[in-house]
């Protein structure tokens, strides 16, 4: 099995979980790994585990000692059966098979295996003993699907990859920052490497449930909206408002802050900006440091996020101005990322937005005023001030839009954006 060439492969010496690798066995050939507990595999998939003072595992010996890259030099250091000790506890198995192995149990071809195993962004792992029951199970359950027509064998693999590249960002996350935070005091008189043990003991459970009912309710709103979709090719290629919120002049503050208090920042921003979006019914697509990518079913809601984002971030005096550009089209959606000109469009807009502004597209304009929540037109605005004039209502319009210049766009032509502001 060799490394996904995805764009979410794993690094060179990462085989899951990252980091608690061993060395090789006796008469193995490379370092052994393991994946993570694959989706659906019992909570304990057989093989027992000991908490033993002296860090001993069942099927551990003195041979299978030592962290990636440190095996060999004879007998185990604290560390490294530590770590044995922690990937025996998120597996809840013993290493039994060789890929090959594992494959002829699943009974799947090793070409096969290796696809799935590659779309789950998990490295070469040579023939070593390195895969447990659950991946057995997982192989088994993929390939189950497919013979049973329920999906295609590219639709299998790509729901490896997609699994595998959120799960990996979601796990690198959970140990980079939230368990590192919380063993960070060292009262107690113990190493970070020997709070971790039990602080992964006591939250693993916790955190798999919490897992599978976020995902449940994800799974319960993403099928909502393709039910609600007016036909099959609205499915994937849907029209959607997507826009781009991007911190003003963060190259500059990256040169200027120090590393703890530009991750600070850039931790604010994310958070503030997911918040907003997912409470005014958009979905947050994807973060990039500096810059967050969201979406909308319609220009309305789009329209009052892109505007929040720029409201919030000025009443924050530790956050750098901000500039939103939102288009509205069709989107091809994948994996959970949206991809198509409408993005492209949204994207050129930011850029070119002055800072603190949202601006739109002539097709997000459009829609507004189709709406009825933003005059598009002078005579659209004309006619609601006559009939104000004549003592009729005030049209209940929410937004405003002020057309701007055309101007060329690198790829996309000549554009004319729009002004989005709030109605007076």
């Amino acid at each position: 099995m060799t490394a996904d060439d995805s764009g979410a492969g794993p690094r060179e010496a990462d085989i899951a979980p990252r980091g608690t690798g061993t060395a090789p066995r006796e008469g193995d050939s490379a370092p052994a790994g393991g994946p993570a507990r694959a989706a659906g595999a019992p909570e304990r998939a057989g093989g027992d585990r000991t908490g033993a003072a002296d860090g001993t595992v069942n099927g551990a010996g003195a041979g299978a000692g030592g962290v990636s890259g440190a095996g060999g030099a004879g007998g185990d250091t604290d560390d490294d059966t530590i770590a044995i000790r922690l990937e025996q506890l998120i597996l809840g198995a013993d290493r039994r098979y060789t890929p090959f192995q594992a494959a002829r149990s699943a009974g799947v071809s090793m070409e096969l295996a290796s696809r799935f195993w590659r779309a789950m962004g998990f490295a070469d792992i040579g023939q070593v003993k390195a895969l447990t029951e659950a991946d057995v199970l997982a192989l088994r359950r993929l390939a189950g699907l497919v013979e049973a027509g329920l999906l295609s064998e590219a639709m299998a693999v790509q729901v490896a990859r997609s699994t595998g590249q959120t799960t990996a960002r979601l796990a690198d996350w959970q140990i980079d920052s939230f368990l590192e935070g919380l063993t960070e005091p060292q009262d107690s008189g113990l190493t970070r490497t020997e709070i971790t043990y039990p602080l992964v003991e006591l939250l693993l459970p916790e955190l798999e449930e919490f897992l599978v009912y976020v995902w449940r309710r994800q799974l319960a709103a993403a099928t909502g909206r393709v039910v609600q979709a007016q036909d099959d090719a609205e499915m994937v290629d849907r029209r959607l408002a997507v826009g781009f919120a991007d911190l003003v002049g963060f190259t500059r503050l990256t040169r200027r802050l120090e590393e703890e208090e530009l991750g600070e920042l850039v931790e604010a921003f994310e958070t503030t900006a997911a918040d907003l979006v997912a409470a005014h019914g958009g979905r947050l697509i994807k973060t990039l440091g500096d810059e967050v990518l969201f979406a909308a079913d319609d220009a309305g809601t789009a329209a009052e996020i892109g505007l929040r984002l720029i409201e919030t971030m000025a009443n924050d005096e530790t956050m750098p101005e901000l500039r939103v550009g939102i288009a509205f089209g069709t989107v091809t959606t994948r994996m959970g990322d949206v991809f198509g000109t409408t993005v492209n469009l949204a994207s050129r807009l930011t850029s070119i937005a002055p800072k603190d502004t949202v601006l739109v597209d002539e097709a997000f304009a459009e829609e507004l005023g189709r709406t009825g929540e933003a005059p598009v037109s002078e005579a659209d605005a004309k006619a609601a001030a006559a009939a104000v004039a004549d003592g009729g209502p005030l049209p209940e319009y929410r937004f405003a839009l002020q057309p701007m210049w055309q101007r060329p766009v690198r790829g996309l032509g000549v554009v004319e954006p729009w002004l989005l502001s709030r109605r007076g």
